[in-house]
Protein backbone atom coordinates (compact mmCIF):
# COMPACT_ATOMS: atom_id res chain seq x y z
CA UNK A 1 0.00 0.00 0.00
CA UNK A 2 2.84 2.37 0.79
CA UNK A 3 4.36 2.07 -2.68
CA UNK A 4 0.97 2.45 -4.36
CA UNK A 5 0.21 5.56 -2.32
CA UNK A 6 3.67 7.04 -2.85
CA UNK A 7 3.30 6.73 -6.61
CA UNK A 8 -0.20 8.20 -6.65
CA UNK A 9 0.81 11.07 -4.34
CA UNK A 10 3.94 11.86 -6.38
CA UNK A 11 2.13 11.48 -9.72
CA UNK A 12 -1.62 12.08 -9.16
CA UNK A 13 -2.56 11.38 -12.78
CA UNK A 14 -1.01 7.91 -12.62
CA UNK A 15 -3.45 4.97 -12.55
CA UNK A 16 -2.00 1.73 -11.19
CA UNK A 17 -3.43 -1.51 -9.86
CA UNK A 18 -1.92 -3.88 -7.33
CA UNK A 19 -1.18 -7.43 -8.50
CA UNK A 20 -0.73 -9.97 -5.73
CA UNK A 21 1.61 -10.32 -4.04
CA UNK A 22 4.05 -7.56 -4.83
CA UNK A 23 3.66 -5.71 -8.14
CA UNK A 24 2.08 -2.49 -9.31
CA UNK A 25 0.70 -2.61 -12.82
CA UNK A 26 -0.19 0.11 -15.30
CA UNK A 27 -2.54 -1.72 -17.61
CA UNK A 28 -0.72 -4.94 -18.49
CA UNK A 29 2.77 -3.54 -17.84
CA UNK A 30 4.74 -3.85 -14.60
CA UNK A 31 5.62 -0.47 -13.14
CA UNK A 32 7.10 -1.49 -9.81
CA UNK A 33 7.58 -4.31 -7.37
CA UNK A 34 8.51 -5.20 -3.83
CA UNK A 35 10.75 -7.92 -2.42
CA UNK A 36 10.52 -8.97 1.22
CA UNK A 37 12.90 -11.21 3.08
CA UNK A 38 12.74 -12.26 6.69
CA UNK A 39 15.97 -11.99 8.66
CA UNK A 40 15.37 -13.30 12.18
CA UNK A 41 12.75 -11.04 13.76
CA UNK A 42 13.12 -8.39 11.05
CA UNK A 43 11.86 -8.02 7.51
CA UNK A 44 14.13 -6.51 4.86
CA UNK A 45 12.11 -4.62 2.22
CA UNK A 46 13.26 -3.78 -1.26
CA UNK A 47 11.24 -1.43 -3.46
CA UNK A 48 11.75 -1.03 -7.18
CA UNK A 49 9.84 1.70 -9.00
CA UNK A 50 10.43 2.45 -12.67
CA UNK A 51 10.41 6.22 -12.44
CA UNK A 52 12.40 7.29 -15.51
CA UNK A 53 13.17 4.02 -17.27
CA UNK A 54 11.82 0.49 -17.44
CA UNK A 55 14.03 -2.57 -17.80
CA UNK A 56 13.51 -4.83 -20.77
CA UNK A 57 12.36 -8.15 -19.36
CA UNK A 58 11.74 -11.18 -21.60
CA UNK A 59 8.11 -12.35 -21.55
CA UNK A 60 6.93 -9.37 -19.46
CA UNK A 61 5.70 -5.92 -20.40
CA UNK A 62 7.29 -3.15 -18.35
CA UNK A 63 6.77 0.59 -18.24
CA UNK A 64 7.93 3.68 -16.38
CA UNK A 65 6.26 6.74 -14.93
CA UNK A 66 8.00 8.85 -17.60
CA UNK A 67 6.56 6.66 -20.39
CA UNK A 68 3.08 6.90 -18.89
CA UNK A 69 2.80 10.59 -18.06
CA UNK A 70 5.75 12.28 -19.78
CA UNK A 71 7.74 13.07 -16.64
CA UNK A 72 8.96 11.45 -13.45
CA UNK A 73 9.47 12.53 -9.85
CA UNK A 74 13.00 13.13 -8.65
CA UNK A 75 14.16 9.92 -6.92
CA UNK A 76 15.12 11.58 -3.62
CA UNK A 77 11.77 13.35 -3.32
CA UNK A 78 9.96 10.13 -4.21
CA UNK A 79 11.92 8.23 -1.56
CA UNK A 80 10.82 10.75 1.09
CA UNK A 81 7.17 10.27 0.10
CA UNK A 82 7.59 6.49 0.15
CA UNK A 83 9.20 6.59 3.61
CA UNK A 84 6.32 8.69 4.94
CA UNK A 85 3.70 6.37 3.45
CA UNK A 86 5.52 3.28 4.72
CA UNK A 87 5.69 4.69 8.25
CA UNK A 88 1.96 5.39 8.13
CA UNK A 89 1.04 1.89 6.97
CA UNK A 90 3.34 0.25 9.51
CA UNK A 91 1.61 2.30 12.22
CA UNK A 92 -1.79 1.18 10.89
CA UNK A 93 -0.68 -2.46 10.90
CA UNK A 94 0.63 -2.19 14.46
CA UNK A 95 -2.49 -0.46 15.79
CA UNK A 96 -5.29 -2.12 13.79
CA UNK A 97 -3.77 -5.23 12.23
CA UNK A 98 -4.28 -6.43 8.69
CA UNK A 99 -8.02 -5.70 8.11
CA UNK A 100 -7.73 -2.00 7.11
CA UNK A 101 -4.71 -2.76 4.92
CA UNK A 102 -6.53 -5.66 3.27
CA UNK A 103 -9.58 -3.46 2.63
CA UNK A 104 -7.50 -0.69 1.05
CA UNK A 105 -5.44 -3.23 -0.94
CA UNK A 106 -8.60 -4.75 -2.41
CA UNK A 107 -9.85 -1.30 -3.44
CA UNK A 108 -6.71 -0.86 -5.58
CA UNK A 109 -6.24 -4.41 -6.86
CA UNK A 110 -7.46 -5.89 -10.09
CA UNK A 111 -11.17 -6.59 -9.86
CA UNK A 112 -12.49 -9.82 -8.43
CA UNK A 113 -13.01 -12.13 -11.40
CA UNK A 114 -9.76 -11.17 -13.17
CA UNK A 115 -8.12 -14.21 -14.74
CA UNK A 116 -4.77 -15.16 -13.21
CA UNK A 117 -2.17 -17.89 -13.52
CA UNK A 118 -0.18 -18.90 -10.45
CA UNK A 119 3.21 -20.56 -10.90
CA UNK A 120 4.49 -22.35 -7.85
CA UNK A 121 6.74 -25.28 -7.07
CA UNK A 122 4.15 -27.77 -8.27
CA UNK A 123 3.38 -26.16 -11.66
CA UNK A 124 0.72 -23.78 -12.92
CA UNK A 125 -2.79 -23.15 -11.71
CA UNK A 126 -5.26 -20.98 -13.63
CA UNK A 127 -8.31 -19.39 -12.10
CA UNK A 128 -10.06 -16.17 -11.22
CA UNK A 129 -8.89 -13.71 -8.59
CA UNK A 130 -11.41 -13.99 -5.76
CA UNK A 131 -9.97 -11.51 -3.25
CA UNK A 132 -7.69 -11.91 -0.27
CA UNK A 133 -8.14 -14.18 2.72
CA UNK A 134 -7.95 -12.65 6.19
CA UNK A 135 -4.25 -13.61 6.35
CA UNK A 136 -3.45 -11.85 3.05
CA UNK A 137 -3.22 -14.99 0.92
CA UNK A 138 -4.61 -14.88 -2.62
CA UNK A 139 -8.01 -16.48 -3.09
CA UNK A 140 -8.10 -18.27 -6.44
CA UNK A 141 -11.40 -19.55 -7.81
CA UNK A 142 -10.83 -22.70 -9.86
CA UNK A 143 -13.14 -25.35 -11.29
CA UNK A 144 -12.58 -27.30 -8.06
CA UNK A 145 -13.51 -24.39 -5.79
CA UNK A 146 -11.71 -21.52 -4.05
CA UNK A 147 -8.13 -22.15 -3.04
CA UNK A 148 -5.88 -20.01 -0.82
CA UNK A 149 -2.47 -19.39 -2.40
CA UNK A 150 0.27 -18.42 0.06
CA UNK A 151 3.20 -18.15 -2.36
CA UNK A 152 3.77 -18.13 -6.08
CA UNK A 153 4.37 -16.00 -9.13
CA UNK A 154 1.11 -14.57 -10.47
CA UNK A 155 0.48 -13.33 -13.99
CA UNK A 156 -2.68 -11.84 -15.39
CA UNK A 157 -4.55 -13.72 -18.10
Amino acid sequence: MALHEALTVAVPELVVRIKWPNDLMAGEAKLSGILLERQGDAVVMGFGANLSHAPIVPDRLTTSVRELVGGAPEPGAFLEILAEMLAGWIATWRSAGLPPIRQRWLAHAHPVGTGVRVRSGDGYLDGLFDGLASDGSLLLRTAEGVRAVHAGDVSLL
